[in-house]
Order: C-alpha cells, then sequence, then structure tokens
C-alpha cells in the first residue's frame, strides 16, 4: 500500500514540527522513511484523521529519536537522551578540577521541561476512555443479567481477583473469568 498525498503531507508536517528535527534537517529522508515504515499498519486502520495524528506524532518522535540513536546525534543517559555535542554540567565540573577554569569556554543548554503527556495525548485518552464507558454501559444494558458493569468495576476499579469475584456475585471462577473474556470481545468490537 502506497500512501496517499495528505497521509505523505500530514507525516511531513509532523516531521518537521519535532523539536528534534531542529539542526538534524540532514536527516529527514531517514525520519520519513522509518515513519512511514513504522506507521503503515496504522494508516490502514485508522479512519479518524484526529486520532491518526495522534498516533503519527507518537510514532515521528520514535522514529526520530532511533534515527538519531542509530546516526550517532544522540545518547542514551540516566535522565534520558543527550545530543552527543552537549556537555552535562557534571563533566564540566570533572574537567574543571582536572585542568582549572573552563566555565568561560563552556556551553550550557538546559532541558527543555519533560511532559509526559501533551494536549493531544490527553484528549486522546479522554476520548477512548469515554468510547470505553459508553461501550460498558451499553453492553451491560443489552444483557442486564450478566452483570458486566459490576464485574468490570470489581476487577478493574477494585482490583479484585477472578477468584474473590466469584465469591463475592456468587459464581464460579471459570464462569467470571468466561464473562470477563466475552466483556473484552464486546468492547473490542465496538472500536471497530
Amino acid at each position: 500500500m502506497e500512501f496517499t498525498q495528505d497521509k505523505i503531507d500530514l507525516i511531513e508536517r509532523i516531521i518537521k514540527n519535532d523539536r528534534k528535527f531542529a539542526n538534524n534537517e540532514d536527516l529527514y529522508d531517514d525520519f520519513f522513511n522509518e515513519t512511514c515504515k513504522r506507521s503503515l499498519n496504522i494508516v490502514k486502520t485508522i479512519t479518524s484523521d484526529a486520532t491518526l495524528e495522534a498516533y503519527l506524532k507518537k510514532i515521528a518522535t520514535t522514529s526520530i529519536l532511533n534515527v538519531l540513536k542509530d546516526s550517532g546525534r544522540l545518547r542514551r543517559t540516566k535522565d534520558g537522551f543527550t545530543p552527543t555535542k552537549e556537555i552535562s554540567i557534571e563533566q564540566i565540573h570533572e574537567e574543571k578540577q582536572e585542568s582549572g577554569n573552563i566555565y568561560a569556554t563552556a556551553k550550557i543548554i538546559y532541558e527543555p521541561a519533560d511532559i509526559k503527556d501533551t494536549p493531544e495525548d490527553t484528549l486522546l485518552k479522554k476520548e477512548i476512555l469515554q468510547h470505553v464507558i459508553n461501550s460498558l454501559e451499553k453492553i451491560n444494558n443489552e444483557d442486564p443479567d450478566k452483570n458486566y458493569l459490576q464485574i468490570f468495576k470489581l476487577r478493574y476499579d477494585n482490583g479484585m481477583t477472578q477468584k474473590e469475584i466469584a465469591e463475592d456475585l456468587n459464581l464460579s471462577q471459570s464462569e467470571v473469568s468466561k464473562r470477563l473474556f466475552k466483556l473484552m470481545e464486546k468492547i473490542k468490537q465496538a472500536f471497530n
């Protein structure tokens, strides 16, 4: 499958907006090829533009990191990844003690704040969670005798084991297991 022009433009825009793209423009082709290779299956299955863009951002970030690591421009440190051209403050301090005053020639680079979830990630998680909740309520209303919603809450909200749920609802453990499996299948179908 080949990408349509709108998907190619989207991937290109995402790559060029990534903060690691700056000063690494010469690796654009590698970033693009790696992102396309990793996103081929996602592009085929996702129909929502917002969801696709959110997934492509994650894939592009990972692809860019991998290309930069493979090209020797990034190295892993205990705090994450650091460009190989940068010198940490600890290294400067060690070199100062060895050779005298090198602070005048040191280039200090401050790490940007590491935000775990972007606003798009948070929005995507909320949308997915809301879809799961709506699906759960619909599934439970279609077959209220199965207590799907109650089993789900006991298992995932309260962290109870299948055996504990079985005792609480006066069911067999295998029946709880079957209902949980059936519930997960129905939720997967709701996403398709």
